[in-house]
């Protein structure tokens, strides 16, 4: 059965019936149809008629990962107990899908009402890291709406996008309308609101966004010009008119009783990336990692207390039948009441026999003792990321871990009865030698001859290499990544002094690090290489079989552009950054202050520990462009 939809007016034109019968005959030709097919237990089926707003949220990966993002799960939920406000979902189809889709002219549809995105009222993109961008335009393309902001008329949908790169919004500024900064669950229900309003008053497209850019969280690209200097730095970012803030600051829940965790979740037909049931249990971390951009952006932390978290577990798996929970954290061990909580939950459930799993553990005997409360019934693998092979660079990333800890945690998991670990480590820190490199081989070298002291030949080390993105918001955004030569003769050591049927052994795409790099650090210029590269092809960046560089770097001479520009070059102290004018609430005094620590090689202490670090997090509605303290003030 091959339809062909009219293309009128830049949209698609096609009922819900039609695209239906469509998929009937259509879904069985492509791999896992229950991608597209909607449906799914907990899903919504809101009266589409009687929908005074219409919100598709778009994860622009495939549905098998977009599932298990919590963070959509939350807005569906909340968005959908709005009065007249209708929620849907939509992912990223696979090339296949895309291929039968543009071959007969169906449109991105929304997967509850299988209405066309064209016809919502506001599509909302969650930003999860940068190599998604090119699924952002196809994604737009597919719904047959005008890739540019400008070019988007009244009929058609709003475009938003919030996630953690939209902190750092500027290459995909021209695509779309606007960007939400920080925490959305309160924020999207006022945009919502305002989005009515402006209904009622008969108000402009352009008259909505200028009333939305003055609410805290709102960043409105096309209000702002943007200069450069000759030699490509950024000049300026001023606001176009006096009623357009200067700085955009984040928007926060102070307190996790207003954000309540999802207990009817939508699940999945088939097994995605988390199957599993979730509850957060606290959001934010303060150790201070300097590479680590969450830990800067989500400042500051924040816990449930016990009581909801285990009122939360009862009724999620109630409404989900899933046999495993996991208590979500960025650090499951600095939670405050972890262990007691753990104990309970497993004495609550002992008799039904349900698995309780931590995704985060930091590495220290603590998280042991944490992963026997948890492994009564099988024992996994456990996953610990030293990120670097000497004390030297560990304390210049603030890492906060010492030999003595990394032995101490492995010798406690291997004599409880483990027998496969994980490590994660990081190259192309600041100012690496070849003794760290070698560092890295020693740890997993002792790793090894601990498990086999205490498992024998069963004993596995997998072991993940990562190269250093030097993101915005973080110590390290001054920092230039390393060179790409450098970082595959880094790469190439390690293959060789880890050989061992023993040692599992993998490491990121470089070429990809490297665009990831580039788009994290750069400006609007890049807009129009994304552009070129989603023409020639570049989809599903972020997975290896489709990840084509030559794609990128052929955009990036077009344009005149040099990815090294953007990926490589080390930023000064006093160069207005692409993302300046937009605030997480730390200032960049407080980051500044510990990049220059760093590269002294002086760590800094978990401020929930003790004395206040001066991050400026209390001060969120302040912008972070104030100069530098002085080195060694306690304040930003």
């Amino acid at each position: 059965m091959i339809l062909r939809v009219i293309h009128s007016e830049g949209q698609y034109r096609l009922n819900a019936e039609t695209l239906s019968a469509w998929l009937e005959h259509n879904l069985l030709a492509v791999q896992r149809p229950t991608r597209y097919s909607g449906g799914e237990w907990n899903s919504r089926q809101a009266d589409w008629p009687a929908a005074r707003i219409r919100v598709a949220l778009a994860y622009p990966d495939l549905y098998d990962v977009g599932m298990a993002n919590l963070g959509l799960q939350i807005l569906y939920d909340r968005l959908n107990r709005l009065p007249g406000v209708l929620a849907e979902r939509v992912y990223a189809p696979w090339p296949d899908m895309e291929a039968a889709m543009r071959r007969d002219g169906i449109p991105l549809y929304g997967l509850e009402s299988r209405h066309p995105l064209g016809e919502f009222d506001l599509i909302g993109f969650s930003l999860p890291y940068e190599l998604t961008y090119s699924n952002v335009l196809n994604m737009l393309d597919l719904a047959g709406l005008p890739l540019f902001a400008k070019e988007r008329e009244a009929a058609h949908p709003l475009v938003i996008a919030g996630g953690s790169a939209a902190y750092h919004p500027e290459p995909l500024a021209d695509f779309i309308d606007l960007f939400v900064l920080g925490e959305g669950e309160e924020v999207l229900e006022e945009l919502v609101g305002l989005l009515i309003e402006a209904r009622q008053a008969g108000a402009t497209r352009e008259q909505f966004l200028r009333r939305a850019a003055q609410l805290q969280g709102i960043y409105v690209p096309r209000f702002y010009e943007v200069t450069y200097h000759p030699d490509g730095t950024l000049a300026a970012v001023q606001p176009r008119g006096e009623d357009i803030p200067q700085c955009v600051s984040k928007r926060l829940i102070a307190d996790l009783v207003d954000s309540p965790t999802v207990t009817r979740p939508v699940m999945a037909h088939m097994a995605s990336v988390q199957d599993r049931a979730v509850v957060e249990i606290q959001r934010g971390c303060s150790r201070g990692c300097r590479f680590c951009q969450a830990g800067m952006i989500y400042r500051p932390v924040r816990e449930r207390s016990p009581e909801e978290v285990r009122a939360a577990a009862a009724e999620l798996l109630a409404h989900t039948g899933y046999g495993e929970l996991a208590l979500l954290s960025f650090s499951a061990s600095d939670y405050r009441h972890i262990r007691q909580l753990l104990q309970d939950l497993a004495d609550d459930y002992r008799e039904l026999g349900l698995s309780l799993s931590l995704p985060s553990l930091r590495l220290d005997s603590f998280s042991v003792d944490l992963a026997e409360i948890i492994a009564e019934r099988r024992r996994t693998g456990l996953t610990f990321a030293p990120e670097a092979g000497t004390q030297r660079l560990r304390d210049i990333i603030n890492k906060g871990l010492t030999e003595e800890d990394f032995r101490r945690t492995l010798e406690a998991a291997f004599s409880r009865g483990w027998h496969r670990v994980k490590l994660y480590f990081m190259i192309g820190l600041p100012s690496e030698t070849e003794a760290d490199l070698q560092g890295i081989v020693d740890m997993v070298h002792e790793a090894q001859r601990i498990g086999r002291e205490h498992a024998g030949r069963r004993v596995r080390i997998a072991v993940s290499i990562s190269h250093l993105v030097p993101k915005p918001h973080t110590p390290f955004q001054w920092l230039g990544q390393a060179d790409p030569q450098a970082l595959e003769e880094k790469v190439r050591f390690l293959r060789q002094s880890l050989r061992s049927r023993f040692i599992e052994f993998s490491w990121h795409d470089i070429a990809a690090s490297r665009l990831e790099a580039a788009f994290a650090r750069g400006d609007r210029r890049l807009s129009g290489i994304l552009l070129e590269a989603w023409r020639a092809g570049a989809r599903f960046d972020a997975w290896h079989e489709h990840f084509e560089a030559e794609l990128w770097w052929t955009a990036f001479r077009q344009a005149g552009l040099d990815p090294a520009f953007y990926a490589q070059r080390e930023r000064s102290q006093s160069e207005l950054l692409p993302w300046d004018h937009l605030s997480c609430g730390v200032a960049n005094s407080f980051l500044w202050r510990e990049y220059q620590r760093g590269l002294r090689g002086e760590t800094t202490p978990d401020c929930r520990l003790g004395v206040c670090t001066g991050c400026g997090v209390q001060r969120i509605a302040d912008c972070p462009t104030s100069p530098p303290s002085p080195a060694g003030a306690a304040g930003p």
